[in-house]
């Protein structure tokens, strides 16, 4: 009834139906719970000017400028191999990942860094006349590209607390912009969260993000943004997959120790036991994960979106398309 209100601020009303959602679902009552789900993404997606085929001709745009010789010269002399993205989709069990890591005495963990996105608008912006980010990633001097990685590495130091090694930019959507990262930052380690698109998808939807992440408000584009991630992710390790390590999700919930191996292996550092026992892992963690990382890892989590299977039939139907199409 409140939702119904006119006077009620339509900011307050999608706060409302995503509570409603999440507490209907609590009660095992999924059909009401989608209900107020859907009235809720509905409402935030009429408040927003999101246009899945622009982000799809985005990430096109860096596939088509960042072919994998571009990466084979002209490479920044910032050689620091302290960063360490984690990179995905948002609900992907990059949170995870990272609570992993941080419990390592020579990893810190510092929460999604802006520095990225905000060097990507930069270079989108300041260079306009000529060719506009990411057509002229290839144009930069290695002294630029230099100057880049080299503020990176000292802007972000104002997160860090620990003199260790390692650190981690958890930024998910830097996906997007791993050309400019490699190019910069060459010797930079790269992890992909990977989880089952179904599971995945659903589980944005019915998260109500505190800003960004505008593909997840209707099921057509969420869809759409995953399949552009996988499409963009393979581009990716065509160019430098010796950089990047994907870790899926349910694997690491199946083999916890062997996919904490692969990922302590894969930065280069001793495996250490207390990484197992990353909920005990004291530290502020600022995503909607923050209290699943505090627990141990639960298996069931992943088939939650089961129980609204008969709902999401945009998602269901899609992703089966997919897999035939890929058999």
């Amino acid at each position: 009834k409140v939702v119904a209100q006119p006077q009620v601020q339509v900011m307050d009303k999608y706060h409302i139906c995503f509570a409603l959602g999440k507490a209907f679902e609590d009660q095992s009552d999924y059909a009401q719970s989608f209900a107020f789900y859907a009235q809720g993404n509905d409402l935030k997606h009429a408040q927003l000017n999101y246009q899945a085929d622009d982000t799809s001709q985005q990430m096109l745009a860096q596939i088509e400028h960042c072919p994998p010789d571009v990466f084979t010269s002209n490479l920044s002399a910032c050689d620091s191999t302290a960063p360490i993205f984690i990179v995905g989709l948002p609900r992907a069990g990059s949170t995870l990942i990272e609570q992993i890591l941080a419990t390592h005495s020579q990893i810190e963990g510092t929460s999604e860094l802006p520095n990225i996105l905000a060097l990507a608008r930069k270079l989108n912006g300041r260079y306009k006349s000529d060719s506009a980010y990411p057509g002229n990633l290839a144009n930069f001097s290695i002294a630029e590209l230099t100057q880049f990685g080299t503020e990176y590495i000292s802007d972000t130091q104002i997160h860090r607390t620990k003199q260790t090694p390692f650190f981690i930019d958890k930024m998910p959507n830097n996906f997007r912009h791993l050309g400019l990262i490699k190019k910069i930052l060459p010797n930079a380690k790269i992890i992909d969260a990977r989880r089952e698109p179904l599971a995945c998808c659903f589980s944005g939807y019915k998260q109500l993000f505190a800003e960004g992440q505008e593909f997840s408000y209707q099921l057509n584009d969420i869809s759409q943004y995953y399949d552009d991630y996988v499409h963009l992710m393979d581009h990716w390790e065509q160019c430098f997959g010796e950089n990047i390590l994907r870790i899926q999700h349910e694997e690491l919930v199946a083999d916890l120790e062997g996919q904490v191996r692969r990922l302590l292996d894969f930065i280069g550092v001793e495996f250490e036991p207390a990484c197992l026992d990353f909920h005990k892992t004291k530290r502020n963690v600022k995503t909607p994960s923050a209290e699943q990382v505090r627990q141990p890892i639960n298996p069931n989590a992943q088939h939650q979106w089961k129980n609204f299977a008969p709902f999401i039939e945009p998602l269901t139907k899609h992703f089966t398309t997919v897999d035939e199409r890929t058999l």
